[in-house]
Formats: C-alpha cells, sequence, structure tokens
C-alpha cells in the first residue's frame, strides 16, 4: 500500500511510540501492587494527588492497547513482515 509511505506515518509511528512508553510508565505507577508494597505504598498512598491517579488505572489500559494495536499496524505497513 502506498499510504504507508509517506511522511505522516513515520511521525505517527515515532509519536505513538512515544506515547506507548508515557501510558506503560503511567499504567505501572498506577498498577494495584505498587501500594502494596510496605515502603512504596506506605509512602504514596498517604497524598490525595496519587489516590486520584491510582482510580484511572483501568482508564489507561484501552488507551494503552489502542495506541500499541495501531502503532503495530502501522509499523508492519511501513517496514512490512520481516518473516
Amino acid at each position: 500500500m502506498d499510504i504507508f509511505h509517506e511522511l505522516w506515518v513515520e511521525k505517527l509511528i515515532y509519536s505513538l511510540g512515544i506515547v506507548n512508553i508515557v501510558l506503560g510508565v503511567l499504567v505501572f505507577f498506577s498498577c494495584r501492587c505498587i501500594p502494596m508494597t510496605a515502603f512504596i505504598g506506605a509512602r504514596i498512598m498517604k497524598f490525595s494527588a496519587y489516590q486520584k491517579f491510582y482510580k484511572v488505572h483501568c482508564a489507561l489500559w484501552p488507551l494503552l492497547w489502542i495506541s500499541v494495536i495501531v502503532h503495530a499496524v502501522f509499523a508492519i505497513g511501513f517496514l512490512g513482515n520481516p518473516y
């Protein structure tokens, strides 16, 4: 397909890669397991800002999956299947 070899596709792939990294870090730090660790959880659960951030964990997963899927489709379309 010709659409995958345009400049905006390269920019989209790069941007979605950054979005994937950021969302992955946000999912990790809003994970339900973090407050269970005695060293970290006892300190950060005291902050109301973290408690609000902790509540958006389930909303971050669909965003991450959509971003990863779109990133993968465009990357495979741009680079081709290596097999």
